[in-house]
């Protein structure tokens, strides 16, 4: 047996699956072979309400208890009580919402969603959004046409009895590829102490890793005792099902990485990164203020706004660098050289966002990167500037780009004030694992970013310490979750 399927008749389920048994309500409750089921039994409640200290409520609850994996979680069911407000739907399924339902002609639309899927083929990625937001198997979605968009009316769990009778072929074919995926359940190894999953992205094109660090990352975790899976952006109802997550894909707040950083820490997960590091570190104006509060060096900053924009010119003389406060990577960061470009370029960034920031330039050879990891340095690079550009990657319109040349050092071979400022740096963020990037002029150093997702590849930040820089983040990891244990 891989899973459980509750309902509250047991004629309410009547298709037989290899490997799924299908209970009662009443049975899984009280019986003491359901309470003694393997941690790793997945528990598929299909009751018919789950309202609160209902049946179904406690069918999850109890799951939850007893170590088993629900679908839907508790944490799920207390979500879509909320999901009729606009705030619980995030951007991504919002724009979904408006290219999925384009063509329909009426003002209100319904969307049942079994197991992640839907009956039309041109509402799929809509259904699987609003799965991975709210992983319960039954889901309704009705939305309504209001002045020139499409908005959630309400989103919520459905009964298997509200199911139409010409939907049922579709419900038991999702279901069953549901339980048929290698995601569910997971088989634990006997040695393994612990559960790690690995989020990426394997389409993604700049990955914070590329494959040869990710597979350092296993093996290390493996020598550690963890047992180990890779996560997509598809997996978001299994992260319970870990004691550890750690994001290898680039992360921002208005992504998918995000929701599974929060759904990780509200689960008791460790977490690289967590989402308070996220929200801290994807904004530049935060980091800004965050850099003053705490006397951190930094190049003369602004914070710009449509008020203000003439007096740039007057504070930091030109060329200066604009910056788009989710800009990563040199995305997002402009070089102005005159009043007219600052104008030009201030008007569009400010388009995106109400504030940006502008800063002095202050042109290096190379920038330094400190890895921080717990509060303590971690590696050393310098970057170095693309050939005959001022920063160190350049992009062209075609996509390409050029990156300069990298060294790594040993952490004893940094200046200590590099090293000091990096640290600071970083423990103004957090306590999780940074990239501090930072300018040197002689014995003056000023932070330039604080990264919550470091580039970690084989071949350049691994150079010195090579596999040790592998083991010693695994290690963060189990001493955290050999703390939580403690406690």
């Amino acid at each position: 047996m891989s899973g459980i399927v509750v309902v509250d008749q047991r004629s309410d389920w009547p298709v037989d699956t290899p490997g799924i048994d299908v209970v009662t309500a009443w049975d899984y409750l009280t019986h003491e072979t359901h309470t003694r089921a393997p941690r790793t039994t997945r528990i598929y409640n299909l009751c018919r309400s789950f309202s609160y200290q209902s049946t179904g409520y406690y069918v999850s609850l109890l799951a939850g208890a007893r170590g088993h994996k629900p679908l839907p979680e508790i944490t799920t069911i207390q979500d879509l009580k909320l999901a009729d407000s606009p705030r619980i739907i995030n951007d991504e399924i919002e724009e979904l919402i408006q290219t999925s339902l384009a063509r329909i002609g009426s003002s209100e639309y319904v969307m049942n969603v079994y197991f992640g899927q839907s009956m039309a083929k041109r509402h799929e990625r809509l259904a699987r959004a609003l799965f991975s937001q709210f992983p319960a198997p039954l889901l309704q979605a009705k939305f309504v046409y209001r002045g020139d968009e499409w908005r959630v009316d309400a989103v919520g769990p459905i009964a298997l009895g509200e199911v139409p009778p010409s939907h049922h072929e579709v419900l038991y074919q999702a279901a069953g590829e549901y339980f048929a995926r290698k995601r569910a359940p997971r088989t634990k190894k006997e040695s393994a102490r612990y559960d790690l999953a690995i989020l990426v992205n394997e389409d993604e094109k700049e990955p914070p890793s590329n494959s040869r660090a990710l597979k350092l990352f296993e093996k290390a975790a493996e020598d550690l005792g963890f047992d180990v899976e890779f996560l997509d952006k598809t997996d978001y109802g299994h992260v319970a099902e870990f004691d550890g997550l750690f994001i290898r894909e680039t992360t921002a707040v208005n992504h998918h990485t995000y929701r599974f950083s929060r759904r990780a820490a509200r689960e008791g997960l460790v977490v690289v990164d967590d989402p308070v590091s996220i929200l801290r570190a994807a904004n530049k104006v935060f980091l800004a203020q965050l850099m003053d509060r705490h006397h951190i060096p930094q190049p003369k900053t602004l914070m710009i706004h449509r008020g203000n924009v003439n007096h740039v010119g007057r504070e930091l003389g030109f060329p200066c660098v604009l910056k788009q406060p989710d800009s990563q990577f040199s995305k997002g960061v402009i070089k102005v050289e005159s009043e007219a470009e600052l104008k030009r370029q201030t008007r569009d960034m400010l388009e995106r966002s109400d504030l940006i920031i502008a800063q002095s330039f202050e042109p290096t050879e190379y920038d330094w990167r400190v890895g921080v990891l717990d509060g303590q340095p971690l590696y050393a690079c310098r970057y170095y500037m693309a050939r005959n550009h001022w920063q160190v990657v350049t992009r062209g319109k075609n996509g390409g780009k050029q990156e300069g040349n990298h060294e790594t050092l040993d952490i004893k071979d940094v200046p200590p004030q590099v090293l000091s400022i990096a640290v600071q740096a970083a423990r103004a963020v957090g306590n999780g694992l940074y990239g501090v990037d930072l300018k040197q002029f002689g014995k003056v150093v000023k932070v330039i970013e604080v990264n919550d997702n470091p580039n970690i590849d084989y071949g350049v930040e691994d150079l010195f310490l090579k596999e040790a820089l592998y083991r010693k983040i695994m290690e963060y990891f189990l001493k955290r979750l050999e703390v939580r244990t403690r406690t």
